[in-house]
């Protein structure tokens, strides 16, 4: 991506998201900027491509639709508003959370599954009245960083990057990134959407997207804030953070995760010091502790192994 490269090579210093299509491509000529896999400054125009993922459906072969899948999840939250507010008698503000499959036909899948064609996406909508969208959109920022924060990521490894080039539909945008492997990139986004899903859904189905305040009888459009996160990159995240290295007395090197607690695969483990003395009575042990949070029973090996297998584990 060309806007990518441009701030690879300015380290920072100079801002894609301010400038045009030509602006880019005047940059790279003038300051030579190469290939950085394989070295090369050959570079074609500038082009746009389509994220989209385009796929066909038919019933019989020559007589198929082009259909698109979807790229993000947050479309079904706005035409199920309606059903939604009505079913659960909800007031102005709420909000709705969704869990799904996302895909996109992405330039350069890759590092591992930090960018993939098909991702688990999770979405929320805030639906709130027009005036009260800017107090939202800060609270939700403030809220995803926190987030973040209890599930152990250190904050000196993340950091806010506010959109300067907005999309057609958002007032206002931003990213939280994280300091990956692979250098800063995106973890989730924060947008004020404004009206404008509601509306576009309202001017082609046809169908009202009025909400009526039960209180003052106004009826208006509600402004969105929404929340997106992938499911895999958040997962990548955690691993990234949790991953560690110890170097032993013996020059051995051994893997540790540090999982925050509350995240953790296993909460506590039995590791019965003696097998024949005292298997018994841990395996009663873990069967009472199973059935209040996640354990793990291991008697196999010295307990200085079993030790290190419950510290890779996390």
């Amino acid at each position: 991506r060309a806007d990518n490269l441009i701030e690879a090579h300015s380290k920072g210093t100079v801002n894609p998201d301010k400038m045009t299509v030509e602006e880019m491509q005047a940059y790279i000529n003038e300051h030579e900027v190469h290939c950085p896999v394989c070295g090369k400054f050959n570079w074609t125009p500038i082009r746009n491509f389509n994220l989209m993922f385009q796929t066909s459906r038919g019933v019989t072969e020559g007589d198929t639709s082009v259909i698109y899948l979807r790229p993000e999840t947050a479309q079904g939250e706005f035409v199920n508003f309606l059903n939604v507010q009505r079913t659960t008698r909800a007031k102005i503000p709420f909000g709705i959370g969704q869990i799904g499959k996302s895909f996109r036909n992405e330039i350069t899948p890759g590092n591992f599954i930090f960018r993939t064609i098909e991702f688990e996406q999770m979405e929320h909508q805030w639906f709130c009245k027009e005036g009260t969208d800017i107090e939202y959109y800060n609270y939700f920022k403030k809220a995803a960083w926190d987030f973040l924060l209890d599930i152990g990521i250190k904050p000196e490894h993340l950091r806010y990057k506010d959109h300067d080039k907005l999309a057609h539909y958002a007032k206002c945008a931003c990213d939280i990134q994280y300091y990956f492997p692979i250098g800063w990139s995106e973890l989730n986004g924060i947008h004020n959407r404004t009206n404008y899903d509601l509306s576009r859904h309202q001017q082609f189905s046809g169908k009202s997207m009025l909400y009526n305040d039960p209180i003052t009888g106004e009826k208006y459009i509600p402004y969105v804030v929404e929340y997106s996160i992938g499911a895999d990159r958040l997962m990548l995240a955690v691993l990234s953070e949790a991953y560690d290295e110890e170097k032993l007395p013996d020059g051995e090197t051994r893997v540790v995760m540090h999982f925050h607690p509350a995240i953790a695969a296993y909460k506590c483990a039995i590791l019965p010091l003696q097998k024949k003395e005292q298997g018994e009575k841990a395996n009663e042990l873990f069967r009472r502790l199973s059935k209040k949070f996640p354990c793990t029973y291991d008697e196999a090996g010295s307990i200085g192994k079993r030790y290190r297998r419950q510290d890779e584990i996390g």
